[in-house]
């Protein structure tokens, strides 16, 4: 329990800050809403349409593309920080040749994404 005790005082403080900010909030917030105050604001553009309006899945797949190209990015930078660890170990063309087998995959996801389509944002032309 010695060990813990440090963690649970710290969450105990967490909980009591949160709501006693929680309870000022309601405390001092505004009590009197009207329609501008409670209406949507979108950078300073009247908001068109409903919430509910539906969003191209090329939205969503390129998100996701992103999303791990950019974490594979992130495994380059442990790579790079000891390769010169690997070179004094006599461990450097072992690594350049794993770090060419990891570049050719995320190449060769690139480029079946590419195939596949799915980074075309407009229609397919010429074909029906």
């Amino acid at each position: 329990m010695n060990e813990y005790g440090p963690l649970l005082i710290m969450f105990g403080i967490a909980i009591v800050f949160s709501g006693i900010f929680l309870l000022l909030s309601y405390i001092c917030g505004p009590k009197k809403p009207n329609k501008t105050k409670l209406s949507v604001y979108e950078c300073g553009v009247t908001p068109t349409g409903t919430a509910r309006e539906r969003f191209s899945v090329k939205f969503y797949l390129i998100a996701i593309l992103f999303i791990i190209f950019d974490i594979e990015v992130v495994f380059l930078y442990p790579w790079a920080v000891n390769f010169k660890s690997f070179l004094e170990a006599g461990k450097g063309l072992y690594m350049i040749v794993i770090m060419g087998i990891f570049f050719m995959m995320l190449v060769l996801g690139l480029f079946y994404e590419w195939r596949k389509g799915a980074l075309d944002w407009g229609k397919k032309r010429g074909r029906n």
